[in-house]
């Protein structure tokens, strides 16, 4: 490790921009990109802004610490899904759950009552085809002026990192699933 000396003059300039809604996009093969999601709508929330999160692939029963956090504090959680799709009975089905889902993330967006939408997973039904991308990218681009939109998933599509104003990639350099080890309750559920 190298040590360094902490810097002794601001290491940036203020913009000089407008504030407006933002689409931030976590995507990448790495952990983190729902944490990371959920962590811009605990700092909303803390700001007593509105928040709406839907998840596009988990089941509306989905009962797992995210869900049972964001329930105490009163943001609102939805899942909009079938479960992961190598379990699904009916993949015509988890792509109709999806489209239906997409309405009303679509209709939240555009509707101007939330600060923040949070689209987890979105990229999963993107990439399968189960949503037209044009429709996502139009709605992005006709969103109210102050909405951000938050965007997680592997392999997002080039048209939204395009669109996107911040976009992080979480690469894994190592993980302990790939050691044997089980994912663990509270850290990957």
């Amino acid at each position: 490790m190298n040590i360094e000396q902490p810097p002794s003059a601001k290491p940036y300039d203020k913009p000089e921009g407008e504030r407006r809604g933002l689409v931030i996009v976590h995507t990448g093969n790495g952990k983190g990109k729902s944490t990371a999601a959920f962590g811009l709508a605990l700092r909303a929330h803390g700001r007593a802004k509105a928040v709406k999160i839907y998840q596009f692939m988990k089941v509306p029963t989905a009962r797992f610490g995210e869900h049972r956090m964001f329930e105490q504090i009163g943001i609102p959680i939805e899942g909009l899904g079938d479960g992961f799709s190598w379990k699904s009975q009916d993949l015509e089905r988890s792509a109709q759950l999806a489209r239906d889902g997409w309405q009303k993330a679509r209709a939240s967006i555009l509707s101007g009552a939330y600060f923040l939408v949070v689209l987890d997973e979105l990229t999963y039904p993107l990439i399968y085809g189960w949503l037209p991308l044009d429709d996502v990218l139009a709605t992005l681009r006709e969103r109210p002026r102050d909405v951000h939109v938050a965007i997680t998933g592997r392999r997002c599509p080039p048209e939204i990192i395009e669109l996107a104003d911040t976009v992080t990639e979480m690469t894994k350099i190592k993980h302990a699933f790939n050691a044997g080890v089980p994912a663990q309750r509270g850290i990957e559920d």
